[in-house]
């Protein structure tokens, strides 16, 4: 058994993907297009770290339910957790692309840490080895 897919409930496509991509170095695995149960069109959009077995599906809001959640899907705390193997490079490219950091990097007794929003709003971990 494994987790296959978690959704991210993202307001554009594209966006989401330039944010999960190109900002945070996940891969695209697929962008096809589909349609919701009852025809209406809509895309696939799955996009995961190199190696990893569980991706994230990027959804598109519909309606006003999901339109509420996005940016909140964990009830405002820390919700997804990404881990690096190079935090420093990672925190630097992140900065470059404007990424909103909640706090500073910090060291814990399971590496360094910071908090920060993806392009919705949701709060992640960026989590890397601790300090040599």
């Amino acid at each position: 058994m494994q987790l296959d897919l978690v959704t991210i409930v993202v307001t554009d496509y594209d966006e989401a993907i330039g944010f999960f991509v190109d900002v945070l170095g996940l891969e695209l695995v697929e962008d096809s297009a589909s349609s919701t149960t009852d025809g209406r069109p809509k895309r696939w959009v799955v996009v995961r770290p190199a190696r990893a077995q569980t991706g994230i599906l990027l959804a598109l809001a519909d309606g006003d339910a999901q339109n509420r959640v996005v940016g909140q899907q964990t009830g405002a705390r820390v919700g997804f957790f990404l881990r690096v193997d190079d935090f420093d490079a990672a925190v630097t490219r992140m900065r470059a692309a404007d990424v909103e950091f909640v706090g500073a990097p910090r060291e814990e007794a399971y590496g360094r840490v910071v908090v920060f929003r993806d392009l919705c709003g949701n709060r992640w971990d960026l989590l890397g080895p601790a300090s040599t």
